[in-house]
């Protein structure tokens, strides 16, 4: 049996991950479910602090433990058994085991935000890569090298052969980005998880590398989990659509529902404050109050202190559960559930 498009790569269940500190226990993470399917994009947007990255971290087993831990759920990785689809959780898996590390690279790549941080300034960008793949394939120093080589060529970085010799703060933001997306891809992966991969570059390097994801999606089958904050960047690749807030996903639909019907009213007020290229000049809708900390996460909806539906008695005292509203959307929400007064 072989995986085909649309067939599931990875199933997260109730995945609560919480960082214990002097301060307080902080809930980064707190109830988090979604599947991803082979050649479908799983668009993940929301403010900073929300729980983004530590999603996609505690997928790579890359949560700092202590403090960190992983205290419930589950991530089913899938393969394709003799019959059936057969699954490893990873959640269960030691972080420094083999198990693990082969996973890592081999069946998920990951594109971090900055790449400068995630090279190693001390080795040549073609050293790193080459590394990757003589990790988890038993293939010569020298197919590893043409396989490098032709990776980088890949991704739309001129004269490989050459840049594969240099270090990664000689190259440019956008390079280096590509450069990363590469390794990540060294040893086609089923699933990558591109965390604000355009983030640290200008919009016409972010659109040449949107472009070269969705070709590459296309071209090996991958699922992607596309972490952002930019709804542009969302609306332009993604499938569907997990809106987080506080380490909870409040919303979850197709990107057509998502966009053309969006329902809580933080996805709501996400979309108020972008500014419109088109129509009458107006006055940006920013999100009242702020980001409250994840440590003192409010009673209730989270939400409800900068909501604009707040109903007194009701959303300061239930949390509300992410409820199926038809169409394959969901939402987490009072407005949409039969409460008992």
């Amino acid at each position: 049996m072989s995986l085909e498009s649309g067939e599931k790569i990875l199933e997260v269940n109730n995945l609560k991950v919480y960082f214990y500190l002097d301060i307080g226990v902080v809930k980064a993470v707190d109830g988090v479910d979604f599947v991803l399917n082979r050649g479908k994009t799983l668009g993940i947007i929301g403010e900073s602090g929300c729980g983004k990255s530590v999603t996609a971290h505690s997928i790579m087993r890359l949560i700092q433990s202590p403090p960190g831990k992983i205290v419930d759920g589950n991530i089913k990785l899938y393969y394709p058994g003799e019959s059936d689809m057969e699954f490893i959780d990873i959640a269960r898996l030691n972080p420094k085991g083999k198990e693990m590390r082969n996973i890592r690279g081999k069946e998920i790549g990951i594109v971090f935000q900055e790449p400068m941080t995630a090279f190693s300034p001390m080795y040549t960008v073609g050293d790193q890569i080459i590394e990757a793949i003589l990790t988890h394939e038993n293939i010569s120093k020298e197919s590893a090298k043409e396989r490098a080589i032709n990776l980088l060529d890949r991704v739309g970085i001129p004269r490989p052969e050459r840049i594969i010799d240099t270090y990664p703060f000689q190259l440019s933001g956008g390079m280096r980005q590509r450069a990363m997306i590469a390794m990540a891809l060294s040893c086609y992966p089923r699933l990558l998880i591109a965390d604000e991969p355009t983030t640290a570059v200008d919009v016409t390097v972010q659109a040449q590398i949107l472009d070269l994801l969705q070709e590459l999606q296309e071209e090996m089958k991958l699922g992607i989990m596309f972490i952002t904050h930019n709804l542009a960047v969302v609306s332009e690749i993604a499938d569907e659509i997990a809106v987080m807030y506080l380490g909870r996903i409040v919303e979850f639909g197709s990107k057509k529902e998502i966009f053309n019907n969006p329902l809580h009213p933080y996805t709501v007020a996400l979309f108020r404050s972008i500014p419109k290229v088109d129509g009458k000049l107006e006055r940006l809708a920013p999100i009242h109050g702020s980001v409250p900390s994840s440590y003192q996460i409010p009673d209730g909806c989270s939400f409800h202190p900068r909501c604009e539906n707040f109903i007194n008695g009701i959303c300061n005292n239930v949390s509300p559960e992410l409820i199926d509203i038809g169409n394959s959307h969901s939402v987490r929400c009072m407005m949409y559930q039969k409460v008992e007064v």
